[in-house]
């Protein structure tokens, strides 16, 4: 049975889907820019698309009419509109040009999307439904057309004015005004649509395919901020490069363009030709940025540009194949990064925020398949299962046909469906075709919510050397689905030998069915299993396993990722015992003593090992054990873990801090940022013990690269220094002018622990560095104390809610958006003892109660509340 939603809460559902009445084949716009009186012009060319006479009826949101007409005829007079669309009622002709003039606001858009303001910058934003803020159209994935686009703006303010494709002209106006006219010649639907006018300067480059076209590459910023574009160029060229050979896919425009904006609700949006990024993931000097958002800038700069294959050139027949554009992407970025930098280090930090993000929403009531089957509201479906575990999905695939048979696969994909709006089951018929497979099994996969969950037992026959493995798997109810088939799981399983050789090396094992035995004869010796080799598919295992075969693995396994895997879950099962009362066991320090001092370990994997298991994977073991979660009482747990760490390997910490110094200037190469992984690593730990941890933490913060500086400062503020609250004015009075490392400023403060953080980040509220209608500093500070403190947002007191919900309500009204994502900190409210669940859910209804409370955020909070 499913709830009743609110009277504007319309479900749009996947088995509704039909195809447009009309279809377009020339677009042409014009662009009056003015910040609070836009006038846009469009001449469109419909084509009928089917049979029968049929209303003309366009999307349009927030436009004011101003004229419009067919074949020269004026037909303003006989248009109805509402808030959501124009009606012109039929009959029309098979063929006509449609004419339309409107006005919009920009300057007062502050959803930021459509066509928007920032800081005097024109920008747009049409990803999901964007576009039908800028003029009335057929906005929908499946209405694929050519654009020509001209824009006039004040030639002072506004002296670059960009679109997609290729520049055909520019001019100058009368009145101090000039003009710029873009052609795009590859069909695109309206979301992949972009705008972008402001005083900006470009960071220039070229790139030569592999056809030997030159392509010229810009990264467009705003004057005094082109020093801080190389990496990102570099990224962007190393990108180029890598999907020519990876996928055989080469660039197809003259000119490729970056703009970045410092209002922006997303990371980056892909649109053809004209990319453009929240500024945080294209703005990098060693002083300003940590290693992190080097590899950040890497992936993010990888994944816009992939997109122009893998969402562009092929894009969705409707939003509900979002993952066919992001999870492939998401896939192929991944691809990238672990081929840019160690391939087991970027594994284990990808399956870290799998597991973060996605096994939570997975486990909760926003749970929804890879393949949402409807929506109220789409850019609410922009989620962690949709991108990450539709990333998994492309993986398992890769994993069960192998790279060769994927690559044939994608070939043929990009052959068959080049300049179309396709699903996922065209996407899976290009795999079946070019393997002979059966993918209906697999298929599953996209369209069943919730986490599997696999057992598995173990059987030893001595006497005939024969050990059998039996998996059972199981996919729990979700919402609006209590029934689910087996899954198609592949499960790369090792053996070890004794000694911790590798008894049989990685063979895939395809469980099919609810349970599945798999039998290896002639062994020598009983095995120790290694299961899941690189995380092969996103599930839970459950596997009866000591302390002292998660040491074996953590110390022999030949896989990197269950090396990792088994410290982990170590790691964990200490935790639950600390959680019961028990001390910390000297075992698990001196196992973590054995991969700090082990020279043939990668810094940058000692650094994850070392990495103690956040609260959030803590709250889902006792979750899954069916306890209540008091999140104060886990963060004490961890914190004495740290401290008895801190305290066995003080000696280790210390060499090790000294000896991964890294000499010379800063360099962001994947080496020396595994060096610095480590060296802060055990500096975090260092500080935990005070005296002389502190000292060095202290010393660090003058270090002259933001990779070092940020997490020493972190150090004193996370164990409240004596000297953080000077270190923090300084850092302040030091960068006050650097909007992204303000929101660094931020986010230190509004995650250190304690109850009491939460009257210094309601004083930060004030602060003048802290602007609420920017994303990022909302974010920074309001949605880090909500994500990423556990123990000021979970106040005994309810303050920490009630603190979050305000700020979400006040936001709501300005930018939907945003506020939905950040709604979703509540969601696991029934996970937390009586008296934190009951004040979360208060909270909820608070804000279920304000009148005229978003859609957007509206269907959140009503799913969560359930």
């Amino acid at each position: 049975m499913r709830p009743e939603t609110s009277p504007d809460q319309t479900l749009t559902r996947l088995a509704d889907y039909t195809a447009p009445d009309w279809m377009i084949d020339h677009v042409s716009l014009v662009f009056d820019l003015a910040p609070g009186a836009t006038r846009v012009r469009s001449k469109i060319a419909f084509r009928r698309n089917g049979t029968g006479p049929a209303d003309l009826v366009l999307h349009g949101r927030k436009l004011t009419l101003v004229s419009a007409g067919v074949d020269g005829r004026d037909v303003t007079a006989d248009v109805v509109t509402d808030r959501e669309t124009l009606r012109l009622a039929g009959p029309l002709p098979e063929t006509f040009e449609w004419t339309c003039e409107v006005e919009i606001d920009p300057d007062a858009n502050t959803e930021l999307e459509g066509l928007y303001t920032s800081k005097g910058m024109y920008c747009t934003q049409c990803e999901a439904e964007g576009f039908r803020k800028i003029t009335y159209y057929p906005d929908r994935p499946d209405v694929m057309t050519v654009f020509d686009v001209r824009i006039e703006a004040d030639l002072v303010s506004q002296p670059v004015l960009l679109s997609n494709g290729n520049p055909v002209a520019q001019g100058r106006l009368p009145g101090g005004r000039h003009f710029a006219e873009w052609h795009d010649p590859h069909p695109k639907p309206a979301y992949l649509f972009a705008l972008v006018a402001g005083d900006l300067v470009s960071h220039d480059d070229t790139f030569t395919t592999a056809s030997g076209r030159e392509v010229d590459l810009k990264i467009y910023v705003r004057p005094g901020d082109e020093s801080k574009c190389a990496y990102a160029m570099d990224a962007l060229i190393r990108s180029m490069r890598w999907d020519e050979e990876a996928y055989g896919r080469e660039y197809d425009l003259d000119l490729f363009m970056i703009v970045a904006v410092d209002d922006f609700n997303m990371g980056a949006m892909e649109n053809k030709g004209l990319n453009i990024f929240n500024s945080k993931y294209v703005l990098a000097s060693p002083e300003t940025a940590t290693d992190q958002d080097y590899a950040n800038i890497e992936a993010i700069i990888a994944h816009e540009y992939f997109h122009n294959w893998t969402g562009n050139r092929i894009t969705c027949r409707d939003w509900f194949q979002l993952c066919l554009k992001e999870g492939l992407t998401v896939f192929r970025d991944q691809q990238f990064s672990a081929d840019m930098r160690s391939a087991p280090d970027q594994r284990i930090k990808s399956v870290q925020a799998l597991r973060a993000r996605q096994f939570p929403e997975d486990a909760g009531p926003l749970a929804h398949p890879v393949r949402p089957e409807e929506y109220v509201e789409i850019n609410n479906f922009y989620t962690a299962t949709v991108y990450e575990k539709g990333a998994e999905v492309i993986r398992m695939l890769h994993t069960l046909i192998g790279p060769e048979a994927y690559r044939r696969g994608t070939d043929l994909y990009f052959d068959r469906h080049d300049g179309q709006a396709c699903t996922i089951e065209d996407w899976l018929k290009v795999f079946e075709d070019a393997t002979g497979r059966d993918l209906s099994g697999f298929a599953r996969w996209y369209s069943q919510a919730g986490t599997p969950q696999l057992t598995v037992e173990e059987v030893w026959e001595e006497v005939d050397g024969v050990f059998t493995i039996t998996f059972r798997q199981t996919l729990p109810d979700t919402p609006g689905q209590d029934h689910k088939d087996p899954q198609v799981i592949p499960v790369a399983t090792g053996l070890l030998a004794p000694d911790g050789s590798e008894m049989k090396e990685t063979e895939i094992l395809e469980v099919t069915r609810a349970e599945q035995s798999f039998r290896f004869s002639g062994l020598p010796d009983e095995p120790v299993a290694s299961y899941l080799r690189g995380f092969s598919a996103p599930v839970l295992l459950g596997r009866q396993i000591d302390d002292e075969t998660r040491a074996f693995l953590l110390a022999h396994d030949t896989d990197p990722f269950n090396r990792w895997e088994a410290g982990r879950d170590y790691a964990i099962n200490v935790a639950m015992a600390v959680l019961g009362g028990a001390d910390v066991p000297g075992a698990w320090t001196s196992a973590l003593g054995r991969v700090l001092a082990d020279p043939q370990l990668d810094p940058a994997f000692k650094a994850l090992v070392l990495d103690a298991p956040g609260a959030g994977e803590i709250e889902a073991a006792l979750a899954t054990r069916g306890d209540q979660v008091d999140p104060t009482v886990v963060q004490t747990a961890l914190d004495a873990m740290r401290k008895a760490l801190a305290t066995a390997l003080n000696d280790a910490l210390q060499d090790t801090y000294h000896a991964m110094a890294t000499p010379g200037p800063y360099s962001p190469d994947a080496t020396s940022a595994g060096r610095r992984a480590l060296r802060n690593k055990c500096l975090t730990l260092l500080a935990v013990g005070g005296g002389e941890g502190l000292a060095l933490a202290d010393a660090q913060c003058g270090a002259d690269n933001m990779s070092e500086a940020l997490p020493a400062l972190r150090a004193l503020v996370d164990n409240a220094a004596p000297s953080a609250a000077a270190q923090l004015e300084d850092f302040h009075t030091k960068w006050k002018d650097d909007a992204l490392v303000v929101d660094k400023w931020l986010m230190l403060q509004a995650a250190a622990p304690g109850a009491n953080t939460l009257d210094a980040v309601r004083a930060l509220t004030d602060h003048p560095s802290f602007d609420w209608k920017n994303p990022n500093k909302f974010r920074s500070l309001i949605g880090v104390f909500a994500m990423m403190n556990p123990t000021g947002f979970h106040r005994p007191d309810g303050a920490g809610y009630a603190f979050v919900a305000d700020w979400l309500i006040k936001l709501d009204a300005l930018n939907p958006q945003t506020t939905a994502r950040l709604a979703g900190v509540f969601e696991r409210w029934r996970r937390y003892v009586p008296e934190l669940s009951g004040q979360m859910q208060a909270q909820l209804q608070r804000m279920a109660a304000v009148p005229d409370l978003s859609k957007n955020t509206r269907e959140i909070v009503e799913r969560i509340l359930g």
